[in-house]
């Protein structure tokens, strides 16, 4: 995958997969499209893609595709799903598919791919809209260190940082176990701050002191939950944007599904469960995940 002639075949044209996919046309790279919604392959049309009909269209001479799906179901359903596309790549195609899905379906897909010698790997994301937008996501990868060689040119057109976790499922495995604890820190920073604001100090001042203490954080660096201490932040524009609730939950249903396979010990992921559950079912689950410090708000309460 050197080669910027080669075709990239790109499926799911949602809030991360339309960014991702123009960041591919900047580099330089051929891409075709596909996409449920009309309007996101026109968008992408317009800035130099090709579009196609259907899924199995998209794929047609593809030496590799990128997918950004909802859910496993989907993923599986694609690629190996009655008159998948496991029946239409040529041979030695490369798969990335950057859903965030369980692992399980990740191998499997992986499996039966490979059988009719179809490469695969599971490469995940981190870092949001933003990132996606500014080409600076994270990816984790899991696969064959070979697939991982012969995709990273095209992974550093959409991203910064690319590490490659392990065989196929790891980076899926890896995604969920660092979004785990992304959502324990940022209840954990919006107790504290809440409870700060409770006893009369100011939460700017509040976040300055445990930036420079041993309670600094990823969420106090970059992603201040407190409306009006930090800009630029989806907890100063009423939390719109960022990363859903309701992606966070379900990241955590991955979380604690995993961690139920391996008999991991996971109090703390379950109880960030627990909660941002309940923060969902109060209606806020398109609301961005740092909302979660609205739950501790005594004026909320009242």
């Amino acid at each position: 995958m050197q080669n910027k002639n080669a075709k990239i075949a790109f499926i799911g044209l949602g809030n991360m997969g339309a960014p991702m996919a123009h960041n591919l046309l900047r580099a330089g790279f051929t891409v075709a499209v596909f996409d449920l919604v009309q309007t996101a392959m026109d968008k992408l049309q317009q800035a130099g893609a090709t579009q196609a009909k259907t899924a199995i269209d998209v794929v047609q001479g593809a030496d590799l595709v990128v997918s950004m799906l909802p859910a496993g179901k989907h993923v599986e359903s694609l690629y190996i799903g009655e008159n998948g596309l496991i029946n239409h790549l040529k041979k030695d195609a490369l798969v990335i598919d950057s859903s965030t899905i369980d692992a399980a379906t990740s191998k499997m897909v992986a499996a039966n791919l490979a059988e009719n010698h179809i490469r695969f790997i599971d490469a995940p994301v981190s870092g949001g809209v933003a990132g996606a937008t500014a080409g600076t996501l994270t990816f984790i990868v899991g696969g064959k260190p070979q697939d991982y060689a012969s995709a990273l040119p095209v992974l550093q057109a959409m991203g910064k940082n690319i590490f490659h976790a392990g065989d196929h499922g790891a980076g899926q495995v890896a995604k969920i176990c660092n979004n785990m604890l992304l959502s324990v820190l940022m209840l954990g920073t919006s107790e504290a701050l809440q409870m700060a604001i409770d006893n009369g100090l100011d939460p700017k001042v509040m976040s300055d002191i445990m930036l420079q203490s041993s309670g600094r954080n990823w969420t106090l660096e970059l992603y201040n939950p407190c409306p009006d201490v930090m800009p630029n932040v989806p907890s100063s524009n009423d939390y719109q944007g960022g990363f859903m609730v309701d992606l966070m939950k379900k990241d955590l249903g991955l979380a604690m599904d995993t961690g139920l396979k391996s008999q991991s010990s996971t109090p703390m992921g379950a109880l960030a469960q627990s909660l941002y559950t309940i923060h969902s079912q109060q209606g806020n689950g398109h609301l961005d995940f740092s909302s979660i410090f609205n739950l501790f708000s005594k004026q909320e309460k009242q």
